[in-house]
């Protein structure tokens, strides 16, 4: 399963601050037991000991593994004896065993042979669920509130055309659909209809990713430099996500820094998800002329050839609102 690395990480952090937690909750813990009984303060301290003795031999042969056997017969019997005195004390046998939420990975997300445990993947879940449900309500807002009275004459009229066909993108969504291309100027409500598209495809059940071009692209840009093993992982996790889903919308289209990286790593997404019959919503700020200035041949005759074109026209409709509220 290829996980999202955004999500994923969030999903690690409410881990870490679980574990955070309970170690502090662990010593809290270990400090009233060893006020209450100091035997059991007594023998964990033989406990220890015994295991730094463990760690600390050296040498091999018949000697180590007899000197092993009795340092092994000499903790178990600690361990009884810790346990009996937890017991008569009125705590559980395991109280100085750690707190853990979960004890198949002991609160680290990940299982003794690497896989992600239960507890990790639940967490990942509950953090997708979050932001498609943030993504749904934007949604909701968004095709039954879409104001059309910010738009005049002939420019409503594109409005209303744009509006109608997004919807039906959405409401008709299949391996069929075809790409979308989201044109205008600044503030005409292109993400707002991406975001709309998003929701309603992904409540269908279909694979749906949102990113901002720039955040695509420094994905791509992670997974082939970053020196870190992590965020390599979580940046492949990425990468394939965005090259796999059912549904891609690629907002803000000409925001990002243009370089041949940037360049490369979009034609890879165009042609790879047009290869695999992979459907992809575009939402730019540029002319035709300005993306052909800006893009190479490969990746603008793509879309020009493979992409539907839904127009957006008419004044800023954050200016409009702004100048509502200073009236």
């Amino acid at each position: 399963m290829a996980l999202d690395g955004k999500l994923l990480g969030r999903a690690r952090e409410r881990l870490a601050q679980r574990r955070e937690e309970n170690e502090a909750r662990e010593a809290a813990l270990r400090r009233e037991i060893f006020a209450r009984l100091p035997e059991v303060r007594r023998t964990d301290a033989a406990l220890n000991a015994l295991l730094r003795e463990v760690v600390d031999l050296t040498g091999g042969g018949p000697d180590r593994a007899r000197q092993l056997r009795d340092l092994d017969r000499e903790s178990l019997e600690l361990i009884a004896r810790r346990a009996e005195q937890l017991r008569a004390g009125g705590y559980p046998a395991d109280a100085l065993d750690g707190v853990y939420t979960c004890r198949r990975c002991r609160d680290t997300g990940y299982l003794a042979d690497g896989r992600p445990c239960a507890c990790l993947l639940k967490l990942y879940e509950a953090e997708r669920s979050a932001a498609l449900s943030q993504l749904g309500e934007a949604g909701s807002r968004g095709f039954e509130g879409f104001d059309l009275s910010y738009y005049e004459g002939e420019d409503r009229s594109v409005m209303e055309l744009t509006l109608s066909n997004a919807r039906k993108f959405a409401r008709e969504f299949s391996a069929s659909s075809p790409n979308l291309l989201l044109q205008g100027g600044t503030g005409l409500g292109k993400t707002l209809l991406c975001r709309c598209i998003a929701a309603a495809v992904a409540e269908m059940g279909a694979s749906v990713v949102f990113e901002t071009a720039q955040s695509a692209f420094s994905a791509f840009e992670d997974q082939k430099f970053s020196r870190d093993a992590e965020a390599y992982a979580a940046a492949g996790d990425r990468v394939r996500r965005i090259l796999g889903c059912e549904l891609l919308i690629l907002d803000d289209l000409g925001t990002e820094l243009t370089t041949s990286f940037t360049q490369s790593a979009l034609y890879n997404i165009v042609d790879t998800r047009l290869t695999q019959r992979r459907k992809t919503v575009i939402s730019t700020n540029l002319s035709d002329e300005e993306l052909a200035r800006r893009y190479i041949p490969q990746v603008v005759s793509r879309i020009a050839g493979e992409y539907d074109t839904l127009l957006f026209r008419g004044r800023d409709v954050r200016a409009q609102q702004r100048e509502k509220r200073y009236r």
